[in-house]
């Protein structure tokens, strides 16, 4: 591992800070914070902590030491000086005069004596830095380091590897117990550079930042170059690896409809997933004996509240026999949810029954002949446990080259697992109404389609943007944060159409909700109208309706978990226009053909609906477009857009409100709801 620390740098970083009144110690802090949790191989998703002890002048003036330590919440990759908390240090050294101290007293403790009330509640480790006496302690969960104290003889290995440069503190579980212990160990050698907590991770210390930095990057390198030495290969499974194995967009929807809970009156809690494969993935999870080795546990107990204790091990999907593989995939999955209730009850009595469970879904699956899935609420949720999964696999396949992986006890695991203070990680809080749904917009770069999207993300939606304009897309997609995926899409191509449904099952794992947009308004007196022009228009605003509901009932009837259609219709299918018939024609047969999904789909739990709208400011009413019919009716544009029964213009927002309502609407099918401000002529029964 290569040290990253440059001079340049870490003195920008004092010089950026100073502006703030951030004074050179905790700018130091951050800059190596920073250095530290940019490498996964270090520091994942909240994992690991550091921290200053310096002094800072409170509001009376009067100069105060304080620990500068991680605040919950923040990631050591961006952290800023905001995210490293001062805590009033005199007070935390006092508290290991105590025998006990319980976990709700010490957050208490520590959070009143916190010098701004508004900040982070500090890392649950707090108390470990403060009874050490050093001015810089970094903390990590180094792979390499798990991988060596992660053995049946961790903690020989370690010893023997490390030597006296290194205090070793067995397995206590964080909090005020571990702070005393591991301050202990360091008092009975003093000269020690930093302590390996077994199957946990490891620190470093130091009078400056970069002399606690270099110790964690020297110690580490240590570890990863015993890796080196002696290694034997994970062994390949030499059977039931298929010569042709499914496609992955064709597994993922399998899979996601498996892991959904049915809550009854059409209404499922679904999962998102994040693949993930290369070829350490593939040895690992095509290893004959990942049976045992992905199933002993965690590699250090904090990832347990992001992936469980264990992932879920599927069968490998052949191409030609997807209904075999779904029946014994539905068994392996029914086996997990029996074993983590067997888990969590034989636990809960050994501590008198006072626990409630959790959910008992896995967050992980591993696929031979695939790769392995993180699974979660969110998008970003399946990402950490995709994130921490590729990182298992690293760690443990590194463990079993020297070795064999023996991660803590079960009973440790559960208590980190049900640790009060490591579920205020997650955070609570009610989901959004299109929380662990994904959602296809077509012609989602501009106008409706645009605000339709962001509207859905804006509730909880996963979104993927479709349009013609991949650039577009990418900006629409941008607009609506998270993981939103943009995909370049000429929606009258069925290849395309098939090939981005495809990448959306691939990315999320399957799709829920599908808003057919995209359109084009062509011209022209339907007895004149050039032939080309009738047939352009029926390409985009009908047979790619009909393509894009095709794939979308091709990934929903997979899921088996139900779905929506909504279809753009506009106004023209119900009250044609003057010299618009090459565009209301076709729209006319949409509105039918979303009636047609609603008759021949609904006993999949599909449901089928449209909107349709009139005089919004889009791609098809181009600004051109106002000007021109404006002029001609003698009208000002205000005039013009608002020309209906309430006189208000109706806007792209407006259409897409209509979009999510009917997306929530569980009981509505076959329904055309009218956004056009009122008019009489286009109104339906």
């Amino acid at each position: 591992m290569k040290s990253l620390w440059s001079d340049a740098d870490a003195e920008s970083h004092v010089a950026r800070y100073a502006s703030q009144g951030v004074n050179r110690d905790l700018a130091l802090r951050v800059y190596t914070t920073r250095l530290l949790g940019g490498d996964p191989k270090l520091v994942l998703h909240g994992g690991g902590n550091t921290s200053c002890k310096t002094t800072v002048t409170d509001l009376l003036g009067e100069t105060v030491e304080v620990l500068c330590v991680k605040g919950s919440g923040w990631d050591m990759g961006d952290i800023e000086p905001a995210g490293l908390p001062a805590v009033r240090l005199a007070p935390l050294q006092k508290l290991r005069r105590l025998a006990a101290l319980a976990d709700e007293d010490m957050v208490d403790f520590q959070r009143g004596n916190l010098l701004n009330s508004a900040s982070p509640n500090p890392s649950v480790e707090t108390l470990l830095h403060a009874f050490l006496p050093h001015k810089f302690i970094d903390h990590t969960h180094s792979t390499a380091v798990l991988s060596l104290t992660d053995q049946p003889d961790g903690d020989a290995l370690c010893r023997e590897l490390f030597g006296a440069k290194m205090g070793y503190v067995p397995y206590i579980m964080p909090g005020f117990a571990l702070a005393k212990a591991a301050a202990e160990v360091y008092e009975q050698d003093p000269t020690v550079e930093g302590l390996i907590l077994f199957k946990h991770g490891i620190f470093t210390f130091g009078d400056t930042a970069r002399q606690a930095y270099d110790r964690m990057i020297a110690m580490v390198t240590l570890a990863e170059q015993r890796l080196e030495r002696g290694r034997k290969p994970l062994i390949a499974a030499t059977t039931g690896l298929p010569k042709t194995p499914a496609p992955l967009a064709e597994v993922a929807p399998l899979l996601r409809g498996l892991l959904a809970q049915d809550l009854g009156d059409g209404a499922h809690r679904r999962w998102v997933m994040d693949f993930r494969t290369s070829p350490a993935i593939r040895a690992y999870v095509d290893g004959a004996e990942v049976a045992r080795y992905s199933q002993q546990g965690v590699v250090t107990p904090d990832h347990t509240i992001r992936t469980k204790n264990w992932p879920v091990v599927l069968p490998a999907p052949e191409a030609s026999k997807l209904e075999e593989w779904t029946i014994a995939a539905s068994a392996a999955i029914d086996g997990f949810i029996s074993r983590y209730h067997a888990y969590f009850a034989r636990n809960n009595q050994r501590l008198g029954g006072v626990k409630t469970e959790l959910d008992p879904m896995p967050r992980v699956a591993l696929v031979p002949g695939l790769g392995l899935f993180g699974i979660g609420a969110s998008a970003k949720d399946a990402a950490i446990a995709a994130d921490i999964a590729v990182n298992t696999v690293e760690c443990i396949a590194d463990a079993e080259a020297v070795g064999s992986f023996q991660p803590v006890a079960e009973d440790h695991l559960f208590d980190l697992e049900y640790w009060s203070l490591e579920q205020a990680k997650l955070g609570k809080g009610a989901e959004k109404p299109f929380a662990r749904q994904v959602v296809v917009v077509t012609g989602g770069g501009s106008g409706i389609g645009a605000a339709t999207a962001k509207a859905f993300a804006r509730d909880g939606a996963e979104v993927a943007v479709l349009d013609l304009d991949p650039e577009a897309a990418k900006a629409a997609a941008k607009a609506c944060g998270g993981k939103a995926l943009a995909v370049g899409c000429d929606v009258t191509d069925p290849d395309a159409v098939r090939a981005a449904f495809d990448a959306v099952a691939e990315c999320f794992g399957g799709v829920d909700i599908v808003v057919s947009n995209a359109g084009a308004a062509w011209q022209g007196a339907v007895g004149v109208v050039d032939d080309a022009v009738l047939r352009r228009s029926f390409e985009l605003n009908f047979f790619a309706h009909q393509s894009v509901a095709q794939n979308a009932v091709r990934v929903m009837t997979a899921q088996g978990t139900g779905g929506a259609l909504l279809f753009n219709t506009s106004k023209q299918a119900v009250n044609p226009g003057r010299n618009f018939g090459p565009y209301g024609l076709p729209k006319a047969a949409s509105l039918f053909l979303m009636k047609q999904y609603a008759l021949d789909h609904g006993k999949d739990g599909i449901r089928s609906n449209a909107v349709n709208a009139d005089r919004i400011r889009s791609g098809l009413l181009t600004t051109e477009m106002i000007a021109s019919r404006s002029k001609a009716r003698g009208l000002t544009e205000k005039d013009y857009m608002a020309g209906n029964l309430l006189g208000l213009e109706v806007s792209a927002e407006d259409v897409a409100d209509a979009f999510v309502w009917l997306a929530r609407s569980n009981k509505v099918t076959a329904c055309t709801v009218t956004v056009d401000g009122g008019n009489i002529e286009a109104s339906l029964r």
